[in-house]
């Protein structure tokens, strides 16, 4: 056929009603003998039904996912987990991306409740009162990644231990004077627990970092550490909230003329892949996004047969010694 084929293409080719066609694409009851007509028209002509089109139906199946930025590997990883586990179950995926806008996030998540997407998976930046007003509200599944919801499911990565586990290792191996550079505190994951772990870790050593904060871009990482570097000439290592950071902490360290790591040790949270090509290779903790998008995708198609799920869910991590960081003991 020259023009895109419909449901009423469908219908009249299998000899049965509109209504039926319908019925067949959203789930609801068709006698065996009619489900083979319509399957055998649809394979004839290779149709594929219109994802948008069905988000009128009582069940769309379609998923909403929200994240805070595209520009990033992290949430790449997250992103290609759900999309190929919901692919795999007949879902489509919806992606909003809310670019670290607390306003723009909310936005995304009152227009994918217009959609009628059967839930929302949210990559939150925070958990503020009107989020959990809108969360509330609505009546389909939700669930929050990256950020605790206390109100409600949550997965998240274990920020504060890992920071722990990486202030330990810096101050472990003879470090006295430590920089981090966090990000803002807006995102309490990253901003508020995983600089928490990093500080009590370095504590246990006797070491009081000084403390920059930046967004999460590879410019912000480069301002601060050259803020932190011309105030604290001594600095013996620094620790950044994610590998994009530290790739502006070597450009800025190259260009001081500090060598890596006899000079200033560097550390951050992510494992990027591109941080394996850096000279030398970062010292980081990965965290398993793959998993996390997973276990999220799993989790709303649970809630959405009305299954028991866990509250909260915690994503663990993995050391990768690059290199990056000197022993001075």
């Amino acid at each position: 056929m020259a023009k895109k084929m419909t449901m009423a293409d469908i219908a009249r080719l299998s000899g049965v009603g509109k209504s039926t066609v319908s019925r067949y694409f959203n789930g609801g009851y068709v006698k065996e003998e009619t489900r083979a007509k319509i399957q055998k028209v649809i394979e004839q002509y290779h149709y594929t039904p219109n994802a948008f089109a069905r988000l009128n139906a009582r069940q769309s199946n379609v998923i909403g996912v929200i994240v805070p930025t595209l520009n990033s590997k992290i949430t790449s990883r997250v992103i290609t987990s759900i999309d190929r586990y919901l692919r795999e179950k007949d879902y489509t995926t919806l992606i909003q991306n809310s670019d670290h806008d607390i306003d723009q996030e909310l936005k995304n998540i009152q227009r994918l409740i217009q959609l009628n997407v059967d839930g929302i998976l949210i990559s939150s930046i925070a958990i503020t009162k009107d989020h959990k007003e809108l969360l509330k509200k609505a009546e389909i599944p939700i669930v929050v990644l990256t950020q605790d919801y206390e109100d409600g499911i949550s997965i998240i990565y274990d920020d504060y231990h890992a920071g722990k586990m990486m202030g330990e290792y810096i101050g472990k191996n003879g470090h006295k004077k430590v920089g981090y550079i966090s990000v803002y505190e807006t995102d309490r994951a990253v901003g508020i627990e995983r600089k928490r772990g990093v500080l009590d870790g370095l504590k246990e050593y006797g070491i009081d970092a000084v403390v920059g904060k930046s967004d999460y871009s590879f410019i912000g990482g480069q301002k601060v550490a050259r803020e932190l570097l011309e105030e604290h000439s001594d600095l013996d290592a620094i620790i950044c909230a994610t590998d994009r950071l530290a790739f502006g902490t070597y450009k800025i360290l190259h260009e001081k003329g500090k060598k890596i790591p006899e000079d200033v040790s560097v550390a951050a949270f992510g494992g990027y892949d591109e941080s394996s090509l850096l000279t030398p290779e970062l010292t980081t903790l990965k965290f398993d996004s793959y998993g996390m998008g997973y276990l999220g995708a799993e989790t709303i198609l649970k809630m959405i047969k009305k299954e028991v799920v866990s509250k909260k869910q915690i994503i663990g991590y993995e050391f990768v010694d690059g290199k990056s960081v000197r022993f001075l003991r």
